[in-house]
């Protein structure tokens, strides 16, 4: 079984409550770090650690810290990104209601390193329940002095402050998240000025994701050097991944990202095999916005070798025969699946959810929606395949942020790898309409896991 620095303690009866996270040894990272280090030295560590920040990107987390600006006398802000938007990705809910005095200590931590004395968790919409939890884990820390004024006697001082967002999956985009943090609407901003220069009101500001600043806590406790052992190469620590569709045992899986997409998907451990027997189809590892992937590539990379469950692996070979980390939101889809209803759904979501700020973006989602819908319903054309990825190839790079590629990239990755399916939509319409499309001609993919 892999190693557990987040979920340790996650079954422990009454963790979400300060006196047993307490018992349970919550809080020592917040005692270290302000009694021990320096806010650079606490920076130092999550730069040795070598964390990526967990929220999609991977983009190391300490480095991120240190290009924060601190002119003397404006203030700096730490904004945790809990806006869990990406469909198929439930990790940082998880955290949130179960373990809430976590995000508290990291934010804690993290404040401190930065700079921030007052600090936001900005909130999806629709984790309505959560909030409560999250407040009275904010009210029970302050209670015992680990927020507010002179916090252990060190001079520090802190305020953490929950906001809710009204459910907009654009404001997932940390720029975007500061509009609407500020109270306008949340349109992403255009870069430069950065975050880091001018963020929160014009301020220095630092974004991150629930998991991000969570796994600060064990990186303090135990050391960057000790912390950057875990896992391979430049996938260090402990990613959580969330996982459903086609398989046993949906949840919230810790792995150490040492182990392979195979072991993930049919051990017991994590998500227990195909539901129902079935064989594996393919399978969207990071989320929503990140390539599907057949289960030849899945479980192979492009050198034939294993494919891992890390940020190097699922990548390599670039998009033509690899895919993205992301999130971790892990979907598995078995052989009665069909790709282009998948697609649609998809290209459904994000049409919705652009903001409408750059043409390609905003008249691209709605093509291609258009387009999958009469493909799916078995109406389409053969010229319709090659229009949806001349439209897909127009967005992708030409948006303000990142909502176009994420858009983009399932529908280049289905008809890169399933162009097949979509061209048996055209020519077998009728049947097509039944969407129980076969899986005869990928004999050779299922082969690797029959």
């Amino acid at each position: 079984m892999g190693r557990k620095l987040l979920l340790a303690n996650d079954k422990v009866e009454g963790i979400r409550y300060y006196d047993v996270y307490r018992r349970e040894g919550g809080y020592r990272s917040v005692e270290k770090a302000l009694k021990t280090l320096t806010p650079d030295e606490v920076t130092e560590e999550v730069k040795k650690s070598g964390l990526r920040g967990r929220g999609g990107a991977g983009f190391p987390a300490g480095m991120k810290w240190s290009f924060l600006a601190k002119p003397e006398g404006i203030p700096r802000y730490l904004v945790v990104n809990a806006d869990e938007s990406e469909p198929g990705t439930f990790k940082d809910r998880y955290l949130m209601e179960f373990i809430p005095h976590l995000l508290i200590e990291g934010m804690i931590v993290s404040s401190y390193a930065l700079g921030s004395n007052n600090s936001y968790i900005y909130i999806r919409g629709e984790y309505w329940w959560i909030v409560d939890i999250l407040e009275q884990a904010i009210n029970e820390a302050k209670q015992n002095g680990w927020l507010g004024n002179n916090i252990l006697g060190t001079g520090y001082n802190l305020d953490i402050h929950v906001q809710r967002g009204a459910g907009a999956y654009i404001c997932g985009e940390e720029t975007a998240l500061l509009e609407s943090l500020e109270g306008k609407r949340g349109n992403p901003r255009i870069k430069p000025p950065f975050p880091a220069v001018k963020g929160l009101w014009g301020c220095p500001t630092v974004v991150n994701n629930v998991e991000t600043i969570s796994a600060v806590v064990p990186i303090i406790n135990e050391g960057g050097d000790e912390y950057a052992k875990i896992g391979v190469g430049k996938s260090t620590g402990t990613k959580l991944i969330s996982a459903c569709g086609n398989i046993n045992k949906p949840g919230v899986f810790e792995i150490d990202m040492t182990i392979s997409v195979e072991e993930f998907i049919f051990s017991d451990e994590y998500c227990g095999g195909i539901k129902n027997g079935k064989r594996l189809k393919a399978c969207i590892p990071g989320g929503s916005s990140v390539p599907i992937l057949p289960a030849n590539l899945l479980l192979k990379t492009a050198k034939g070798e294993q494919r891992m469950m890390n940020y190097e692996s699922l990548s390599d070979g670039g998009f033509a025969t690899g895919t993205m980390m992301g999130s971790g939101g892990f979907i598995v889809l078995d052989e009665d699946q069909c790709v282009v209803k998948h697609t649609y759904t998809l290209a459904r979501f994000y049409r919705h959810e652009s903001c409408g700020q750059c043409s390609p973006c905003r008249e691209g989602t709605g093509w291609m929606e258009k387009l999958l819908l009469r493909l799916e319903k078995g109406e389409g054309k053969s010229s319709d395949i090659d229009l949806l990825w001349d439209i897909q190839r127009k967005i992708e790079g030409n948006t303000i942020c990142p909502l176009g590629d994420a858009a983009a990239w399932p529908v280049a990755a289905a008809i890169r790898h399933f162009r097949d399916e979509f061209e048996w939509h055209v020519t077998n319409a009728a049947e097509a309409q039944t969407r129980n499309f076969g899986l005869a001609h990928y004999a050779d993919a299922l082969e690797v896991v029959a």
